[in-house]
């Protein structure tokens, strides 16, 4: 048996919330799913069989979100919901939680900073799959581990440094 047969099913359920995402990026779920799962081999250790949504939403819905939960109330790029609750008895599958996208911030971000919608949007999924399984960048080391992470992820996927400066996109 090889080694990918033997490994604990992954699920990412990719849950689409504004119509936005499909008209401008039809392979949008198909990115987030890639992400996900470039993020969790690399990151997760030994997780076993893991489950997570991405939820492809707008600025309104992640702006709601954002107020209710982190009191800050104006959109952001994505925010993470890792899950409280252990998994079902008798099952070794790990319930992660849900990261949400804001389709307006992530595009407005990729344009200012010259980036692909499509890279930006990975770097997104990956940063806040990152986050369910806890890592963070609140203090500096921290920062610096996370960030260093995500680049290494990428790089695997073969979308350049996000934290690099970028030229601004033309045309």
């Amino acid at each position: 048996m090889s080694a990918k047969a033997s490994k604990k099913p992954v699920t990412i359920d990719v849950i689409e919330r504004a119509p936005a995402w499909r008209r401008a990026l039809p392979k949008a779920p198909a990115i987030c799913r890639a992400a996900a799962k470039a993020a969790l081999a690399h990151a997760a250790g030994k997780l076993g069989g893991a489950e997570l949504a991405i939820v492809l939403a707008d600025d309104t819905l992640i702006a709601a979100l954002n107020r209710d939960y982190r009191g800050i109330a104006k959109p952001t790029n994505v925010l993470s919901f890792a899950c409280a609750e252990p998994a079902p008895r008798g099952t070794a599958l790990r319930l992660l939680g849900d990261v949400v996208l804001a389709y307006g911030t992530i595009s407005r971000e990729a344009r200012a900073q010259g980036k692909m919608f499509g890279d930006h949007l990975a770097h997104l999924v990956v940063h806040g799959v990152l986050h369910l399984l806890g890592f963070d960048h609140e203090r500096g080391g921290e920062a610096r581990r996370m960030e260093a992470l995500e680049v290494a992820i990428l790089a695997d996927m073969g979308i350049a440094d996000p934290y690099r400066a970028h030229e601004p996109a033309h045309g």
